[in-house]
């Protein structure tokens, strides 16, 4: 160091600074520490580098690969993140029973895709006809390891960009001039800033209350799967949806005795038409319950009881504070009591328990007075809150004990602009009244969502099919036997027929409830004929749903059907905010100016001449003010030489060549006797297979048996 010195001491001007040689030493030790710490493969520990991006998309379940579908297909600038090594990572361990109870119905007799699509509950939407679920599983409630394979294949084969083991650990917004974006940051603490946040990461914090004694409680989310463990064990489950359920299920040769208690009764699917409550094949324990072989049900409140535990060979009982242990040989039970009858309910977990601390010592016909050797959580998820910061943080929905955040009818955070909600986390806009909840509803709303991207980022507005009036009857009944979008989220999308005079336009599948933003969302306009809405909606009339009456086969009286059916709204204007709020309860729309229901059909096959296509074609007739009655192209010509103004039928059809069969000489012949409008009109082709199959249904092929004054 010296010499070095020196040397620099020879240059002219120079400053001669002697630095001792052990900071020198020190310096060096760090910058050969920091070079190896920067040279460790995957360690970006202090990596402040950023990732820029139209869309982010958080979290690779179901919901986020269906996204990234689209997003990839209108060739969007969009990553996917994904805390886990692969997509459907919540598959791998729930259900905790592995058994789905997703319906994957395969043999349905027909070979429509879409109609198909009703009665496949698992697969994700795309343009290829094979990426169906059922190339993994064809079993009718298949096994969860196999839904992470068909999202796998989903994404390797769409070519999706995922980027895997990306865990985001904070979300925080950016508010520049008014227009949020995001920044999202990873364990290595790297940022990805969007335009716009998509979060798919579903529900998986485990949802827990806090009462005396929850500390003894075992979770769903670690519980044994094993049978043998529960051998002549009494057990009290918390909870009555599907999981308590299959735990009971799994356990109910094994455990002596199997107790359920929650706030609420039970409430199975097939009564209340809502998938997520009680299913069918997780339903045994009401078998031996109702058949009285010691299993039951009991309601009560859970912030109120208190789980106090005794050791079998002690006479006092306490609570505790370990959870106990798994094995079988359990030298505990434990109790279920109130909390105000505990010596110290004021928070001191730690009294002693006596007789008089029990329930039975004041009732001795209290339901739950024997002890229990386990006593599982089973009350489902909540989504995880706490990585949205500032800006960016998520209000709870009113709904659902607030599990879920509150989202606009469009599936926008409340409060958080360009930050929008898919999958089940969403559910909070159709909870326990649709499927939104569920792979086969929300790959529908993920659909609808990105057209409302396209529209507000894009300009391009919600895709429409142009008809002639003439048309729309058949294209009604089209929809309404095979679409699957309407037929799953029931209630919350429909179709939306804008009015246009001579035509209209045709969307599909718009959330009904965010009408007063249609041209907002939709990019397209009202006109001063009005619009007609197409939902579907189960009945209001609470009927014994397996019981006698429970259906309605009199199409005369099709309002009072009970099972799912279709709905026809008209509107002259569109309905406001506060329409939307003062809408009749259990309605998904306002009250409109007419409404018609087609009644419910037991084959869910509406393609009736009598009851289904005739009362509806005469509804049409009212709103649209025309005759909308088919002909054959010799009643056509008929009504064209006696009638100065023909039926719309045939002027939007047979004058404009559809009655003619493909004969040039007589298309010509009445083109020259001024039976034809020299310009043809926008109506569907002939050939087109969809339209002509419905045409019959119109009534085309029956005009000379039908009272057409119905």
């Amino acid at each position: 160091m010296l010499s070095n010195a020196s040397h620099a001491g020879g240059y002219q001007g120079s400053v001669l600074v002697r630095v001792p040689m052990d900071q020198v030493l020190a310096f060096l030790c760090l910058l050969s520490f920091i070079s190896l710490v920067l040279s460790v493969p995957g360690h970006h520990h202090g990596d402040n580098s950023t990732h820029h991006h139209d869309y982010c998309v958080l979290g690779a379940g179901p919901a986020g690969l269906q996204m990234g579908y689209f997003l990839s297909r209108s060739q969007r600038d969009y990553i996917i993140l994904e805390r886990n090594a692969g997509p459907g990572s919540f598959f791998e361990k729930y259900p905790r029973h592995r058994k789905l109870i997703s319906i994957n119905k395969i043999y349905t007799g027909r070979q429509n895709k879409e109609f198909n699509l009703r009665h496949d509950w698992n697969s994700l939407l795309s343009d290829r006809p094979d990426l169906l679920f059922q190339r993994v599983s064809r079993d009718l409630y298949p096994e969860a390891d196999t839904y992470p394979l068909y999202l796998s294949m989903f994404e390797s084969e769409l070519g999706l960009k995922v980027k895997y083991r990306t865990d985001v650990g904070r979300v925080r917004a950016s508010d520049l001039a008014g227009n949020k974006s995001y920044i999202l940051t990873d364990q290595h603490g790297t940022d990805y800033k969007c335009r716009v946040l998509l979060v798919s990461t579903g529900l998986w914090v485990p949802e827990q209350v806090d009462f005396v004694g929850s500390d003894l409680v075992e979770g769903y989310e670690s519980v044994s799967t094993d049978p043998e463990e529960y051998k002549d064990q009494a057990v009290l489950i918390l909870g009555k949806g599907n999981s308590a359920f299959e735990t009971a299920q799994s356990i109910l040769g094994r455990a002596s005795r199997i107790h359920l208690y929650s706030p609420s009764p039970v409430r199975l699917a097939w009564q209340t038409h809502y998938v997520g409550d009680l299913r069918a094949v997780n339903n045994e324990l009401l078998d031996t319950y109702q058949l009285k072989s010691l299993d039951g049900l009991v309601e009560g409140g859970l912030e109120d009881i208190a789980i106090v535990h005794r050791r079998r060979e002690e006479g006092k009982m306490k609570t505790g504070k370990k959870r106990p242990a798994t094995s079988s040989d359990r030298k505990e039970q434990f109790y279920l009591t109130l909390s105000e009858l505990l010596d110290g309910h004021d928070g001191n977990k730690g009294a002693n328990i006596t007789a008089e601390n029990l329930p039975g010592y004041h009732d001795d016909n209290f339901s739950l007075r024997q002890p229990y050797d386990r006593v599982i959580r089973c009350l489902g998820f909540r989504f995880n809150f706490t990585i949205f910061d500032g800006l960016a943080r998520l209000p709870h929905s009113t709904c659902a004990r607030g599990r879920l955040p509150a989202v606009t009818a469009w599936y926008e955070g409340r409060g958080t602009s360009n930050l929008f909600i898919l999958g089940t986390a969403a559910h909070s806009r159709d909870y326990r009244t649709s499927a939104g909840g569920f792979i086969h509803g929300f790959r529908y709303t993920v659909r609808a969502v990105h057209k409302v991207l396209e529209q507000r980022y894009h300009n391009n507005a919600w895709p429409a099919t142009r008809l002639s009036t003439s048309q729309l009857l058949s294209w009604i009944l089209k929809r309404v036997n095979e679409a699957s979008g309407p037929y799953q989220m029931f209630g919350v999308l429909g179709d939306i027929i804008l009015l246009q005079g001579a035509h209209c336009e045709y969307l599909e599948e718009f959330p009904v409830q965010a009408l007063p933003h249609f041209s907002a969302l939709s990019g397209r306009r009202i006109s001063e004929h009005g619009l007609l809405v197409v939902v579907m909606q189960y009945g209001l009339n609470h009927t014994n749903t397996l019981g006698p009456g429970r259906a309605e086969s009199e199409w005369t009286k099709a309002w009072k059907s009970n099972f799912l059916h279709p709905v026809i709204y008209y509107y002259p204007t569109l309905p406001t905010e506060k329409d939307m709020r003062q809408r009749p309860v259990g309605w998904p729309l306002p009250r409109p100016n007419a409404v018609h229901h087609m009644v419910e059909d037991f084959l869910t096959e509406w393609d009736q001449p009598i009851s289904h296509s005739q009362p509806l074609r005469r509804f049409l007739e009212y709103c649209l003010k025309t005759d909308l009655r088919a002909f054959y192209a010799e009643s056509c010509f008929r009504l064209s030489l006696t009638n100065h103004k023909p039926p719309l039928f045939c002027r939007q059809g047979y004058l404009n060549k559809e009655g003619f069969v493909g004969n040039s000489h007589l298309w010509q012949h009445a083109r020259e006797a001024g039976l034809m409008p020299a310009h043809q009109g926008s109506v569907i082709p002939a050939d087109d297979g969809l339209f002509s199959e419905y045409l019959p249904h119109a009534g085309a092929a029956v005009t000379s048996t039908i009272d057409f004054d119905l």
